[in-house]
């Protein structure tokens, strides 16, 4: 199975789906970033199908946009009877039922939004309340919060059946409102199917991969699918790594290739010039032997190890004109690994896609070997789960459309802050759609992927099994790097005691300082340091 299919099935993949429906803002970035940007390549997609998440992001826009277009006719009719109603010298001129009902929407949609996009289908269990905590708010805020939406809404309705029951007419102050109803419920219906029918988890791992419709973003969708996977990545030389989640201890070091006297090739190989070529082809035959030994014996994640060359090159021609075929990119892969270059960059790419894709670990290997040194560079990085409020599909989908008594009641109680965010939706289509035409992003300047869709649904920090399986999978691949780095010294008949001692093995408790005048170190329990005016070094040949 092709990584496209793979990624385009994963768990990973199936909830940044869903949360296109559950965060307005979420989904406005992610259009932002692929439509609103074209001149822009994709950052690169590790354990995620970026076209589904944008063909699920353009339909929620959709349906969102219709809902608000109901509700605006609604709310029209409602301001329009309202002020007719108002009787000629009343004290407040204004509609006085539409302008209540419209504060009571707004501050519904206040409390759930918290400073974030609220969905109109509201399931984002970060409200204002929990968005208070810690900030220095009042403890008595907090406290009333709580209660105080259903307070107001519940005076609302006590009121204006009151004004009804005293044959005072107004009874658009309770025809409209449940009249508002109805486009959050039918949208509601609409969003459970899609949650039930396609990103279940058995309808999404059996069905077929959701594409956008249209010719305009049909043209989108396919440059994504040549640049997701592709091993030539364009980047923006302040954002080199852009897509491979946050830095996990990187780090490198430079060592001088000292021959051996006398020393000879291993197996009969003569000694000759390190490449950093050679380099790299004896660090893959141990990464690979490591995934061997882990598909044979466990169930490890590393048996799914991924190895891949890839080549970094900065923003240069216009996004349609960047080659993507095979000999193209092989060809940058050969002249890149051993040139060195700034701006041209080789990586060997080791990842680990753990937790159903949730947590990706990512290590990326460069070596030079010019002007007599060994440099080695290893940066590894962390792709964070995704956010656990987008696992509510599966409620949502457990829940089914069958019963339509009990989400309509769901309907009338989110009805006010869920209208609120449908005009907000809108509003935001609108804008969207003018600022792209506008700018007509197709015939801008190249430029290098700003945002991450994957990265945009990511936590910001991870649980402590989950530090420990990073951790594992980072140890254990520095050491088969150091391990195949350490061979081709030999073979090529270098010296590698001093590269042995810049290897900081953490799993073996090592400790290595490079420099250091006076002053001890201790380590371990019951470690006793004593300062000493000589010292030694025990440095010497590996033979």
């Amino acid at each position: 199975m092709s990584q496209s299919a793979r990624d385009s099935r994963s768990e990973a993949t199936r909830l940044l789906c869903a949360g296109t429906y559950l965060d307005i803002e979420f989904r406005r970035r992610v259009i932002e970033e692929l439509v609103e940007h074209q001149e822009r390549p994709v950052a690169p997609s590790l354990g995620v199908d970026v076209v589904p998440v944008l063909a699920h992001a353009l339909r929620a826009r959709a349906q969102d946009t219709v809902t608000a277009v109901l509700l605006l006719v609604l709310w029209a009719a409602f301001i329009g009877v309202d002020a007719a109603a108002t009787p000629e010298g009343a004290p407040f001129p204004l509609p006085l039922w539409s302008g209540l009902y419209a504060f009571l929407c707004f501050v519904h949609w206040s409390a759930h939004a918290a400073g974030r996009g609220a969905a109109v289908y509201v399931v984002d269990k970060r409200t204002l309340r929990q968005a208070l905590r810690g900030s220095g708010a009042s403890r008595a805020l907090r406290v009333l919060l709580p209660v105080g939406l259903p307070v107001m809404t519940l005076a609302y309705w006590v009121f204006a059946f009151w004004v009804l029951a005293q044959g005072a007419g107004n009874w658009q102050a309770v025809i409209f409102p449940l009249l508002l109803v109805l486009p959050v419920w039918a949208h509601r219906t609409r969003v459970a199917a899609v949650m039930c029918d396609e990103l279940a988890r058995v309808p999404f791992e059996s069905g077929g991969r959701a594409v956008p419709g249209g010719e305009y973003y049909k043209d989108i969708a396919r440059a994504i699918d040549r640049e997701q996977y592709a091993h030539l990545t364009i980047y923006d030389p302040s954002r080199p790594f852009l897509g491979l989640g946050l830095p996990f201890e990187p780090w490198s070091f430079a060592v001088e290739l000292k021959r051996r006297e006398g020393a000879e090739g291993t197996e009969g190989e003569a000694t000759g010039a390190l490449t950093a070529r050679s380099v790299v082809d004896l660090i893959r035959p141990r990464l690979e032997g490591l995934r061997a030994a882990a598909a044979a014996t466990s169930r490890d994640r590393l048996k799914d190890l991924e190895i891949e060359e890839l080549v970094y090159l900065p923003v240069g021609p216009a996004r349609p004109r960047v080659p993507y075929d095979e000999g193209t990119v092989l060809r940058h892969v050969a002249e890149a690994v051993d040139e060195g270059g700034e701006a041209r960059r080789y990586f060997l790419r080791v990842r680990v896609g753990a937790w159903d894709e949730q947590l990706v670990v990512s290590v990326l290997v460069r070596v030079h070997t010019q002007g007599g040194m060994l440099v080695l560079e290893v940066a590894p990085h962390l792709l964070l789960p995704v956010r656990p409020e987008f696992r509510a599909v599966d409620v949502i989908a457990a829940r089914g459309t069958d019963d339509q008594l009990r989400d309509g009641v769901r309907a009338l109680l989110t009805a006010p802050g869920a209208g609120f965010a449908a005009g907000v939706a809108g509003i935001h289509s609108a804008v969207s759609g003018f600022r792209t035409w506008l700018a007509d992003p197709r015939r801008a300047a190249p430029d290098g992927p700003v945002t991450s869709v994957r990265e945009l649904a990511a936590v910001p920090e991870i649980s402590l099994f989950q530090k420990f399986d990073a951790s594992r999978y980072v140890k254990t691949v520095q050491d088969r790097i150091s391990s195949g780095v350490r061979e081709a010294l030999r073979s090529r008949g270098y010296r590698t005691d001093e590269f042995e001692q810049q290897i900081v093995q953490v799993s073996k408790g090592g400790i290595y300082i490079g420099s250091m005048s006076g002053g001890a170190v201790a380590q371990g329990a019951g470690a006793e340091a004593k300062h000493s005016a000589k010292h030694s070094t025990g440095a010497g040949d590996d033979d």
